[in-house]
């Protein structure tokens, strides 16, 4: 069990290590990035996501990679700074990163899938963990052209990796928490890939209405 006078003194830092990934994860930049070059409203396109496969819709690719670039960079970003107090705000600050990319304030709590952040908070946290899980998402998305179905089985597969190359529980239990708020959030994903409507990488969906 944890020392009670240990942890009396580090909440106060664990919850601001939360708040502020939590803020940075919040930072719509796929949404920012299609207004401020004239894209539209993503909300509007696709499936309304704010991430990089519904930002492909739009036909730009290269805002597509930006703002997978700048979504895994948040997680990774919370995770190296907090990480300079040690593991634990890392971890905290990590999970926060991923909560506000799914839920952020500045969106009424109407965020992204938060695949590429998660990404992003494995690498920073684990290297070997976060390259495997990448690889996992690659190859999957490779054979079958379904960004969401690569998504929910490399985070599934995450914790497993965790174990089979770290051996470190606590970076089990975390991997694990991550998966399953992704597959929460890829709920609508599940329904469809099983309806065989999920529409694949590239591919347009109808415009959503106003």
């Amino acid at each position: 069990m944890p020392d009670p006078i240990s942890w009396a003194f580090s909440w106060p830092y664990l919850l601001t290590a939360a708040v502020a990934g939590y803020l940075l994860g919040a930072i719509p930049f796929g949404l920012l990035l299609t207004r401020l070059t004239g894209a539209g409203d993503l909300r509007r396109i696709g499936s309304g996501n704010i991430g990089a496969t519904n930002v492909l819709r739009t036909g730009r690719k290269d805002l597509a990679a930006a703002t997978l670039l700048l979504d895994g960079g948040k997680g990774a970003l919370a995770v190296l700074v907090a990480g300079c107090w040690g593991p634990d705000m890392a971890l905290s600050a990590g999970l926060a990163a991923v909560v506000g990319h799914l839920f952020p304030i500045w969106l009424r709590f109407k965020g992204g899938k938060g695949v590429a952040t998660t990404l992003g908070t494995l690498l920073a946290i684990a290297w070997p963990l976060g390259l495997a899980t990448c690889g996992a998402w690659l190859l999957v998305a490779a054979v079958t052209r379904y960004s969401s179905l690569a998504a929910l089985l490399s985070l599934a597969a995450a914790p497993a990796l965790a174990w089979w190359l770290l051996g470190d529980l606590q970076l089990v239990e975390f991997a694990g928490i991550l998966a399953i708020l992704a597959w929460l959030r890829h709920a609508d994903n599940i329904r469809r890939l099983l309806r065989g409507d999920e529409p694949r990488i590239g591919q347009r969906k109808p415009e959503q209405k106003p």
